[in-house]
């Protein structure tokens, strides 16, 4: 804290009066998750491991199920927040405010406008700049990743895989994506920002401040096939600040061996000594997650990989 009412955003650029500014307060709230992991439960006792093996948050959602995927009951939520210490996320529909309010006032601590689940809006996201509780959202670049940070998403995910196959090359393909927009935004005269900014269709000011930080103006988690310590640590050298994982890391038969070693992975993600420990040993924690032929794209003329 720079002084008693303002927050810093991170290092190299100040937000104003938080007092005045409520966005403020929740980008700091976003920066409280910084260089942890989020886990995605569906019970109380998922939560109950991803807490003792040192998640940062956890965000509840609706085990997955044929028909249309909704915000997850409120009461498991209530339950979970009882039972745990760390903070607690949980999904609502894009566009759905009313789910929105639903899980405000019932406290939960960050909301995720999930395009996992079914879209409740086509045209329209949540005004988030209507609640006091602090938002998440995803992209897939650079621009959409601005225009949320614009309706008041305080946390950015890049989303890969959905299918919770335990394929992480489409989270690495949306991050190197966002990252490399980044690059050639810095590189850019302030003369071609206006084209620049009109081009990825985000708003002029966030773009600007985004070039002089040079990275998004919010918290940027990757999310979507990490299932291992090495993908994690994959992410947080592309350059996010943390990670979601997905339900799929329950499906084992240790599963808090196998939260616990992405953690550290998280934690100590440029030592690839410690990356190895945090990786030996987790074959049996694996079991279920790999692909089979059937499920691997074709990469380049057909070609397998």
């Amino acid at each position: 804290m720079a002084d008693d009412n303002a927050v810093t955003l991170y290092s190299s650029a100040a937000i104003t009066d938080a007092k005045k500014n409520p966005f403020s307060i929740k980008v700091a709230m976003a920066q409280m998750l910084r260089g942890g992991a989020i886990v995605e439960v569906t019970s109380l006792d998922q939560a109950k491991i991803a807490e003792s093996a040192g998640a940062c948050c956890v965000i509840v959602s609706d085990p997955r199920r044929a028909g249309i995927s909704r915000m997850p009951d409120p009461s498991l939520i209530k339950e979970i927040k009882q039972a745990l210490s760390i903070p607690v996320m949980a999904k609502a529909r894009v566009g759905h405010f009313v789910e929105a309010q639903i899980l405000e006032s019932i406290g939960v601590d960050y909301i995720d406008e999930s395009e996992a689940l079914a879209i409740a809006d086509e045209d329209h996201f949540i005004n988030k700049h209507n609640f006091r509780v602090t938002f998440v959202c995803g992209c897939h670049d650079l621009g959409e990743a601005l225009r949320r940070v614009r309706e008041g998403a305080a946390l950015i995910r890049t989303q890969g895989d959905l299918k919770g196959s335990g394929n992480v090359m489409e989270a690495v393909r949306y991050v190197r994506k966002v990252m490399g927009e980044i690059r050639v935004l810095n590189n850019m005269d302030e003369d071609e920002v206006f084209a620049f900014s009109k081009r990825i269709q985000a708003p002029y000011d966030i773009v600007a401040q985004t070039k002089q930080m040079g990275r998004l103006p919010v918290v940027h988690f990757a999310a979507g096939g990490i299932v291992t310590p090495a993908d994690a640590a994959l992410m947080m050298q592309l350059g996010c600040d943390g990670v979601f994982l997905g339900p799929e890391v329950f499906d084992c038969l240790d599963p808090y061996k196998k939260v616990r070693a992405i953690v550290q992975a998280v934690r100590n993600y440029n030592d690839p000594m410690e990356l190895a420990e945090a990786s030996s040993g987790l074959e049996d924690a694996m079991a279920g997650l790999n692909l089979n032929e059937r499920q691997v794209e074709p990469f380049g003329d057909g070609g397998r990989y």
